[in-house]
């Protein structure tokens, strides 16, 4: 009896356990099915992310940016969504708990920026859907004749992708939803700089002057033909058109209030913001406090910094110093990109001491192009396809030299390039364990803390060697602090343009110019200011944990793997992730 009811154990545990396989094989199964699904609709809806991907059926159309469109997306959206909600999500492995998690807040995201019509505003104080055409031919393959043709078609369709922009901001307008007023002055120069000089001197046209010459002369001629009507013709009446809607119809009606808190919905819509670029359950009134704790504690570092240069006068006179000091500033734009380069080149020498994986992918160090730069931030990474021919690029502001202080630029090189923005993305990009919504997605907070995170790594990596640039790091922070307190202030508790103004000129060495750009980018884009300081105090907890839990054990190459090899996550999944790293080798310290 007793061996007859083993057997009946064993039989029915071995039921049991392939049954539970068999729905984890079903839950795995319909899960990346629904990945796929999704991942193919993404494509077909962006004729541009369909070109980054290597398809060539889209590369002579523009993205349908329609109403209609966007409704038919969200409801194709909520769609996926409650697919998604019928898979078991216990049956599922570890990995696809992630990344059911992450495709869930995709997929609820990209639902709510619908529902609260945020195509309406379809651009920020320094960029936006205008500065996209400009820009095209530089993320779009240009090998052969019917590459050319394409790019051709894509200029013959701005017409019509610009009027559906304009028709979305108007019903903005009318509701009340539009960009601030104050952040729009200058901003039709980027739009006037596109045809001003004619033309047969805008950047469309050098395209089709600049042909391979292997190419069959007579089709060269026609596609040159072709193109000097449709950018004489279509696309520089187009460009004059959008100047005119937005001198003489837009900005005069755009808000005077600078806060989302004003806008339809506008307290439940920031909510909303800050749950997607933090990740976390604050809110505005704890996001704020917490800014205004970390201001106060970099204010103290930095007036340490001023005792140790031994500089004789107050805060305020040390600023001032900085800030008009020819010393500091490089005398052409030559010499700051130079700069730049060598700075990310000593960074790449460092890489080994901190990383047992290095992406494979290069990057470039390129001045940001003259037709945007007047309104846009000081430095940006532009990440390139992995199997692209052109590398990612660290783009370094150039314009008004004056106001780009070179003890900044050791902090900037290592959050853009390496091992901050460049390293991060790279790396994410040839993940082979995570499906393509994550490989080519960007999670703020851990994108931005990160590279929040690696100008702090510069002082591991014989960076800020004198108290000039030690100071430039330390009004970096101050910069990410002050945006908690900025961001919360305009956009939920009715701050002015000039708080915002003080509040960085009387705690930062930045130039006044970069403070006034950065506050309308603030002011135009709630919400993804918030990123950068709480994503890098996360990781700094997580490296302070890992280190006292596993002691003389902890190795910061493996830590920091231990951070990106799951490429792109919200703060409390790569918490989770550390926690598991740190039980793993504490089992492993234990067993040696």
């Amino acid at each position: 009896m007793k061996h007859q009811a083993l057997l009946i154990y064993l039989l029915v545990a071995l039921g049991f356990a392939t049954q539970t396989h068999a729905s984890s094989n079903q839950a795995t199964s319909q899960l990346h099915a629904l990945f796929e699904e999704d991942w193919q609709a993404r494509v077909d809806r962006s004729p541009m992310l369909s070109t980054r991907m290597g398809f060539s059926d889209k590369n002579h159309l523009l993205q349908d940016v329609s109403e209609a469109a966007y409704q038919a997306w969200a409801d194709k959206s909520r769609q996926f969504l409650e697919d998604l909600k019928k898979i078991n999500y216990q049956a599922l492995a570890r990995e696809d708990q992630i990344n059911y998690q992450i495709f869930q807040r995709q997929l609820e995201r990209r639902i709510s920026e619908i529902e609260y019509q945020t195509y309406q505003i379809p651009f920020l104080s320094d960029s936006g859907f205008h500065t996209s055409i400009m820009r095209m031919h530089t993320s779009i393959p240009l090998k052969n004749i019917k590459d050319y043709q394409n790019y051709l078609e894509r200029l013959k369709a701005v017409p019509e992708f610009f009027a559906e922009n304009q028709r979305n901001m108007e019903k903005g307008l009318a509701r009340g939803y539009s960009m601030p007023k104050v952040v729009m002055k200058g901003f039709t120069d980027v739009i006037l700089a596109a045809y001003e000089k004619g033309w047969q001197d805008s950047a469309f046209w050098k395209v089709f002057e600049s042909m391979p010459e292997s190419f069959n002369q007579n089709d060269a001629k026609k596609l040159k033909a072709e193109a000097k009507v449709v950018i004489k013709d279509k696309l520089i009446p187009a460009f004059k058109a959008l100047y005119d809607f937005f001198e003489n119809t837009y900005i005069p009606k755009t808000k005077q209030s600078l806060g989302a808190y004003d806008f339809p919905n506008g307290k439940a819509y920031y909510g909303a913001q800050i749950d997607h670029y933090t990740t976390l359950a604050l809110s505005a009134d704890e996001i704020h406090q917490i800014g205004l704790n970390e201001v106060k504690r970099i204010r103290s570092e930095m007036e340490t910094v001023i005792k140790q240069a031994n500089f004789d006068g107050s805060f305020k006179a040390f600023l001032k110093f900085l800030r008009e000091s020819p010393q500091f500033y490089a005398k052409t734009a030559q010499d700051l990109i130079i700069r730049a380069s060598y700075l990310a080149k000593k960074a790449d020498g460092q890489l080994p001491k901190l990383f047992t994986k290095l992406p494979r992918q290069p990057y470039a160090v390129e001045p940001v192009p003259d037709a945007i730069a007047p309104k846009y931030t000081t430095g940006r990474y532009l990440s390139a396809p992995l199997d692209s021919e052109r590398p990612g690029v660290y783009w370094v502001n150039t314009y008004a030299l004056d106001k780009r202080p070179l003890y900044v630029l050791e902090a900037l090189t290592l959050h853009e390039a390496v091992p901050g923005h460049h390293l991060q993305n790279a790396l994410n990009q040839e993940l082979t364990n995570v499906p393509n919504f994550r490989r080519y997605s960007y999670i703020s907070a851990f994108g931005e803390g990160w590279g929040l995170y690696s100008e702090r790594l510069g002082l591991e990596m014989g960076f800020y060697e004198d108290p000039y640039s030690e100071f430039g790091r330390l009004s970096y922070e101050m910069w990410r602090a002050a945006r908690l307190v900025i961001d919360t202030g305009i956009h939920a508790k009715g701050w002015s343009r000039e708080q915002a103004i003080e509040l960085l000129e009387e705690n930062s060495a930045l130039s006044t110019h970069n403070i006034r750009t950065e506050v309308d980018r603030y002011i135009s884009w709630p919400g993804q200011a918030l990123s950068y300081k709480l994503g890098e105090i996360k990781i700094l907890e997580l490296r302070k944990k890992a280190e006292k839990m596993l002691g003389e054990k902890f190795d910061i190459r493996l830590f920091h793997d231990a951070i990106l090899q799951n490429g792109s996550v919200p703060l409390p999944i790569l918490e989770q992730e550390i926690d598991r790293f740190i039980k793993h080798h504490q089992m492993k310290k234990a067993t040696n």
